[in-house]
């Protein structure tokens, strides 16, 4: 069976080159005879594996050096309770702008440990608009703020970095990271799980500058300590090391693409392209508000649900996969990463037309 166009939210579709190149080196990793998954994680070999991905993320983002890079487990979501554990250092107030269903979860755990101010919420456009900056309301004395730059399940993203004064800046990343140009030292912390432009799940990037790390309290556990976390190169505990390997094979992919700018402008196109069908469309529709349409998800409903589970089999044996929309939105939704060809795009357009064309 050939391989489909897998449109999934995530875990979503790596590069075809990646998971050839991963095949070959299964058995064999260079020559040692051994696979990656069977590498001490402390041996020689697996340390120019984990130096390489280090300094090629480092390379892709342009990461200053006062920056320090974490590869940790638990996803986002444990994100979402370490960066109050760390960040706070004495204060009792954090920043959230809620914007979908991420920075809502965002939102009520980091209450557990803080008093939380909603800055804005666009809750009240069903997460279809970003609130306008003018009408945010920022604490100047809150530890830090904090946001999520693409919401996946409703398909918004922010245009650009937020301007928050000095306060730290701190964004969920998750879905959008290694997909288009930003300014490292814009942020104070930026994280995001692997499984949708990276690598497979299992592995958060967290980077994080200098000055922010080492305040946590004692009563922290360590494995949740930033600066434990550093010092120890995140091998506090035994990391996943194959997901190591293979988001390190998507930076060295990504780089042979012609880097972030590169990557960028595709997918610019590709997302253009699919939003143009759309509204050129009588049968689809896209309700999230022009200017923060997001380039990685594209959720779309039909004029009439009744025709979803027939659109859903019908690409499915088109070799178009994955489409179904989120359940607490409904409709479709066409998730287009990285690693999503032009081709994929194409094929669910032209799909598209042919369904609205027969129905």
């Amino acid at each position: 069976m050939s391989r489909i166009y897998n449109f999934s939210a995530g875990p979503s579709a790596l590069p075809e080159a990646v998971l050839l190149q991963a095949q070959q080196e299964m058995l064999d990793w260079r020559g040692t005879g051994m696979s990656v998954m069977e590498m001490s994680h402390r041996g020689k070999h697996f340390m120019t594996i984990a130096e390489t991905l280090y300094q090629d993320l480092r390379e892709l983002l342009a990461i200053p050096d006062h920056y320090k890079i974490a590869l940790l487990q638990g996803g986002a979501t444990a994100q979402f309770s370490f960066i109050p554990l760390n960040l706070l250092n004495g204060k009792n107030k954090a920043c959230y702008v809620n914007t979908g269903a991420w920075s809502g979860k965002a939102i009520k755990d980091a209450s557990r440990y803080c008093q939380v101010q909603v800055s804005a919420s666009s809750e009240d456009s069903r997460f279809t608009t970003i609130p306008e900056r003018e009408r945010w309301d920022i604490d100047p004395d809150a530890a830090y703020f904090h946001y999520t730059s693409n919401e996946t399940i409703h398909g918004v993203e922010f245009p650009e970095t937020p301007e928050v004064g000095d306060m730290p800046l701190v964004a969920d990343m998750s879905s959008n990271i290694l997909s288009r140009q930003f300014d490292v030292s814009r942020f104070g912390l930026i994280y995001a799980g692997a499984q949708k432009n990276m690598g497979p799940a299992g592995v958060t990037v967290v980077i994080v500058r200098d000055d922010l790390i080492g305040h946590a309290d004692s009563s922290v556990p360590p494995v949740f300590d930033y600066q434990q976390q550093i010092n120890n190169d995140s091998m506090l505990n035994t990391p996943a090391t194959y997901n190591w390997y293979l988001l390190g094979l998507v930076l060295q992919w990504l780089k042979q693409q012609g880097g972030i700018a590169a990557i960028e402008q595709r997918n610019i196109d590709k997302a253009e392209k699919l939003y143009r069908a759309v509204d050129q469309s009588a049968l689809y529709r896209n309700p999230v508000d022009k200017s923060c349409r997001s380039r990685m998800n594209v959720p779309f409903v039909l004029a009439d649900s009744a025709l979803d589970k027939e659109f859903l089999a019908l690409a499915e044996k088109n070799g178009l996969g994955a489409l179904k929309g989120h359940r607490s939105v409904g409709g479709m939704r066409a998730s287009i990463y990285n690693a999503m060809p032009e081709s994929g795009v194409d094929a669910l357009i032209e799909f598209m037309a042919e369904f609205e064309r027969t129905h």
